[in-house]
């Protein structure tokens, strides 16, 4: 599925190449002019750009279905389903909407409460080993469930979910994953978070209860990966212009505005804002403390500092009893950098198409802007 929207209208959001590349380039021959004034080094930069140069997601082995027709489908049902939440208002698309690049618009995100950082567009997050802001989740599937249950996002737990599943995607459900278990005789509200009595609820049902609910909680996680997953940008301006004059011809006149190409020039050259934003997506997917300030100094965000802890512990991560990955398959995991000064502070550098249409900026919307 490709979601049709329109490409960005200012080049300052457009970024090039990647660090190898770029070093690459550094040491290149002499400099010759190219289509519309490029130099063969900025050609070589620009087509780095071109979606066509995007290769297909990886494929996650810790989720067995993620390309399978029916998962995407059933994903794509659950992702804009608000039953799953606790006042049955909030669904995936609330903070992601496909209206808006699946994301809100606001500042911090507002589910059943109001959240501390900016909801990330998914489109083109199944390029990326690691999820959220301060990646916390290293697949897209453990990265949905992470909402599913947290008190200011859906606000929900697993037997409400398991149950809802049992009750309007039986059949869905078991095409994709196979018969579900029983889940007679559960409570209606029980979740290893959340308020105390659900916690209480969870902790009286037996392992075999609790591990076959949430087996069905990490397969809707897996289903609405698969959809997320399923999801591809559209080219834009600037690949119609890259394409154009890394292919030698001149391209379409206006199709980008004498200021967009200055800035364009300035973000593949003397702005170097190609060191991190880089390649078709325009992010390097590392993390970075860019000096940003944060939105609450009195308690600031220590960003992947915090995170490498909670992804190691996560039950849902790509190591645990619920990924269909064998361990050899999860190097990200295995070998995660987690004791760098650097960490502290640092963020997900954000893909940037189509940024213009997507105010406020940065992790908590600090910046209005661009």
């Amino acid at each position: 599925m490709r979601h049709p929207w329109n490409a960005s209208w200012l080049l300052g959001s457009l970024f090039a190449a990647s660090a190898a590349v770029l070093v690459t380039l550094a040491h290149a021959g002499p400099r010759s002019t190219g289509a519309e004034g490029w130099s063969e080094r900025e050609l070589a930069v620009l087509a780095t750009l071109s979606l066509q140069r995007l290769p297909p997601a990886p494929v996650d082995p810790s989720n067995a279905v993620e390309r399978r027709p029916a998962a995407v489908e059933l994903g794509r049902r659950l992702f804009s389903d608000a039953r799953f939440s606790a006042n049955g208002k909030v669904s995936c698309a609330s903070c992601h909407d496909p209206q808006r690049q699946f994301q809100d618009g606001l500042p911090v995100s507002r589910g059943v409460g109001t959240g501390a950082r900016r909801a990330m567009p998914i489109v083109g997050a199944g390029h990326s080993p690691w999820l959220f802001w301060d990646g916390r989740k290293d697949s897209l599937w453990s990265q949905a469930l992470g909402p599913l249950e947290d008190a200011v996002e859906h606000g929900g737990n697993r037997t409400r979910y398991a149950q809802l599943v049992a009750a309007h995607y039986r059949a869905p459900y078991e095409a994709v994953f196979g018969t579900m278990p029983p889940l007679d005789g559960l409570p209606p509200d029980a979740g290893p978070h959340g308020a105390v009595a659900e916690q209480a609820a969870w902790a009286a049902m037996s392992e075999r209860q609790r591990a076959a609910v949430s087996r069905v909680f990490a397969n809707i996680g897996k289903a609405i990966a698969a959809y997320e997953k399923s999801l591809q940008h559209e080219p834009t301006r600037l690949d119609r212009y890259v394409d154009a004059v890394v292919a030698g011809r001149t391209a379409d006149a206006g199709v980008l505005q004498p200021d967009e190409l200055r800035g364009l020039r300035l973000f593949i050259g003397k702005g170097q804002c190609v060191s991190c934003h880089n390649g078709p997506l325009f992010s390097d997917r590392q993390f970075h403390n860019t000096g940003v300030p944060p939105r609450d100094p009195a308690r600031p965000d220590r960003g992947r500092a915090d995170a490498t802890a909670k992804v190691r512990a996560d039950e849902f991560n790509c190591l645990g009893a619920f990924s269909d990955a064998a361990p050899a398959q999860c190097q990200e995991l295995r070998f995660m950098v987690e004791d760098d000064p650097a960490l502290l502070g640092a963020f997900k550098t954000p893909g940037l198409r189509g940024v213009a249409q997507r105010a406020p900026y940065m992790h908590a919307g600090q910046l209005a802007t661009l």
